[in-house]
């Protein structure tokens, strides 16, 4: 399976519980902190949750 690779780009201050908790399901809690993930619908929705909070590196 392929994977991808998402890096955090933006801070989760005064940011609603939903978004925190998605980019916590991501892997990520510190500014440009990377995580490589599988591929898949339910991680590209959580990625297109939080796009303001995030970017793509790779994949």
């Amino acid at each position: 399976m392929a994977t991808i690779k998402v890096k955090q780009t933006g801070s989760p201050i005064r940011r609603t519980k939903d978004q925190r908790a998605t980019l916590v399901g991501l892997g990520l809690n510190k500014m440009h902190k990377v995580s490589e993930l599988q591929d898949s619908p339910e991680v590209r929705g959580m990625i297109r949750k939080v796009q303001h909070m995030v970017q793509v590196v790779e994949g």
